[in-house]
């Protein structure tokens, strides 16, 4: 079962709506799926959710350390309430996806992400769970900083916004670790758009010649 899920952003008001902070418009989502207030916690550099389910404490961390330092809020909360990294769930955004997709994975590398990286240095581990949310790419490798830093277009972020909704139906099937449910969830493909139906044109005038 995933007991911690992380969202990974930059804090700071000027980051808000870049598309590095993907993973907190999603935790920031769960949170108003399942009730839960985020409230800052300085032993964890983060602000964290506690949700009481019957099964246990679920825990909901966004690290306010800036991205590349994610570890240090990750890792002290995961040891102190004895969770185990193939108990954590990350979420983060996606250079290799499209805006709208979105992959669960477990374990891996960092793939150049600055957020995994330091997780999997702090946690000691790559054997923690992924959910990666598709932002697109520039295109050229020398781009990608700014990129990531910048405001997606309007029809990317309706694109992210309803791959989080997506994503979002597997929630209780995470927390109850019925994780080939979780995959089937949110691997299913969005349904494509319906043609439009045919319009009968009515006859022209004096007939067919």
């Amino acid at each position: 079962m995933i007991r911690l899920f992380v969202g990974l952003g930059n804090p700071g008001a000027e980051y808000e709506a870049t598309r590095h902070n993907a993973g907190f418009w999603w935790l920031d989502a769960l949170a108003d799926q399942l009730g839960a207030r985020f409230a800052p916690e300085r032993a964890y550099q983060g602000l964290v959710a506690r949700v009481n389910r019957p099964d246990g404490p679920v825990w909901l961390i966004k690290p306010m350390t800036f991205m590349n330092r994610s570890g240090a809020a990750v890792a002290p909360l995961a040891r102190f309430f004895k969770i185990e990294p193939q108990q954590i769930l990350v979420v983060h955004d996606e250079l290799d996806l499209l805006p709208g997709q979105s992959k669960l994975k477990f374990g891996g590398s960092a793939a150049g992400h600055n957020g995994l990286k330091d997780i999997h240095g702090l946690l000691g581990t790559p054997e923690f769970w992924r959910l990666r949310l598709g932002i697109g790419h520039p295109g050229v490798k020398a781009e990608v900083v700014n990129y990531v830093l910048k405001r997606p277009s309007a029809a990317d972020r309706e694109a992210i916004a309803q791959a989080i909704e997506r994503s979002l139906g597997a929630a209780d099937q995470l927390i109850a670790g019925d994780m080939d449910k979780a995959l089937a969830t949110i691997h299913a493909q969005p349904p494509r758009p319906k043609p439009p139906r045919p319009v009968d044109l009515p006859p022209t005038e004096g007939g067919t010649s």
